[in-house]
């Protein structure tokens, strides 16, 4: 596997982009609204990030079916395929033609662009071409196998990691930041030792889709390689920043991965209207250096950054992911830096909204670390404590002081 640190002709970071991202497209009341990636893009290039020293802009194309079918089933692929040729033929078989993943012309090819857009960036990674990758547009973490979910058709991070363990990475660590269970992505790794997964996220007893608890730890020959933190409804900026940081790099550095994968759902947010977490975009820049910082003592810098859920799609994902951005080009970005004139009045002229000023909620985003002790009152330390004592002896980590 090429070394990642130091050579020569290397991308510092690629970001996937193109206009055609947003051709992924439910319909006009669907959550998943295409606009947030567009609005994104638009922040990333009004505050200059795209043209930072060592920044890459590059398009996708859509997978073929060939790399489609590393992770999902042959009969699922021509189901969708069948579906975005005419909407008419979707099978709910497939979970397809309901309501969180209606049927729309284009939409094999939409949903494979994203695929091919995170693959892309992953076997660059792996072969040295680039440090760092960001996929705002990807992090489809429920797509399974056999059938969509969740608004997700085809999960490209699962296709990213798949690619890279063919180029010749040894190990994945894979951390999931989304509200909501990664499921999909799990799913696929379920018994496969050379993949941790690690997600964090709202109780499956509160929100879609009704999994994700500590004692999923995954299959009979990779024991301790799925490991889930569910968190109460509620749990705020710091609640989130400590159970993130009570768990994930312990793990992460334990397992000494060759490349990390992070997802970076900002549905988390307060004002989502989807979920029943209550952090801040101050909170969620945080624990993107976060998992940048630990992909430099981890996995020798090597790190694919997702998007994923989402759906304030003005307030929140444009600053969420602009901010991962900034992060990955290793400048991050003042908080309080003002939104661009231009960019606020695009928002204002084309959606009639009101937008922030700043690329901050104006929150400390601090949090105790789980060296303090135990909280017995506390139902985020209840959560992190049933997770570490679940997983942590699986990696020989002690789960009351590591």
């Amino acid at each position: 596997m090429a070394d990642g640190t130091g050579a020569a002709g290397r991308d510092e970071v690629r970001v996937v982009w193109d206009e055609a991202f947003t051709r992924y497209d439910f319909g006009r009341w669907h959550p998943m609204a295409p606009v947030r990636l567009d609005l994104t893009a638009r922040l990333c290039a009004d505050l200059g990030l795209f043209d930072r020293p060592g920044v890459t802009v590059v398009g996708a194309e859509p997978a073929d079916d060939e790399l489609l079918r590393t992770v999902h089933d042959h009969a699922y692929v021509e189901a969708v395929k069948a579906a975005s040729a005419d909407p008419r033929q979707a099978q709910e078989v497939f979970g397809l033609g309901t309501e969180d993943d209606p049927a729309f012309p284009g939409m094999h090819e939409a949903a494979a662009r994203i695929v091919g857009g995170s693959v892309d960036l992953g076997r660059a990674l792996v072969a040295g071409r680039t440090l760092h990758g960001v996929n705002f547009c990807g992090g489809m973490h429920h797509a399974k196998p056999g059938c969509a979910s969740g608004f997700c058709v085809y999960n490209d991070a699962a296709a990213a990691i798949v690619a890279m363990l063919r180029e010749g990475a040894g190990r994945i660590a894979y951390v999931d930041l989304d509200c909501h269970h990664g499921d999909g992505t799990e799913a696929v790794f379920w018994d496969d030792p050379r993949v941790l997964t690690v997600s964090v996220h709202e109780s499956g007893t509160t929100l879609f889709p009704g999994t994700g608890f500590a004692d999923e730890l995954g299959g009979p020959h990779a024991h301790g390689s799925a490991v889930n933190l569910a968190l109460p409804a509620g749990t705020g900026d710091a609640g989130w920043l400590r159970a993130v940081h009570a768990v994930v790099p312990q793990l992460v550095r334990s397992f000494a991965p060759d490349v990390l994968v992070t997802q970076h759902g900002c549905d988390t947010h307060a004002l989502d209207p989807l979920g029943h977490l209550t952090v801040s975009v101050d909170a969620q820049r945080v624990a993107s250096a976060a998992m940048h910082a630990l992909a430099h003592e981890a996995s020798q810098g090597r790190w694919l950054a997702l998007g994923g859920g989402g759906y304030e799609v003005v307030d929140v994902v444009p600053r969420t992911w602009a901010h991962l951005v900034a992060e990955a080009s290793q400048q991050p970005l003042d908080p309080a830096t003002p939104l661009p004139a231009s960019w606020r009045a695009h928002v204002e002229a084309t959606l009639d909204r009101q937008t922030p000023e700043t690329m901050t909620d104006g929150e400390p985003a601090t949090f105790t670390g789980w060296e303090s002790g135990y909280d017995p009152d506390d139902a985020v330390d209840r959560a992190i404590l049933a997770t570490r004592r679940a997983a942590f002896p699986l990696h020989g980590l002690d789960p009351d002081f590591d």
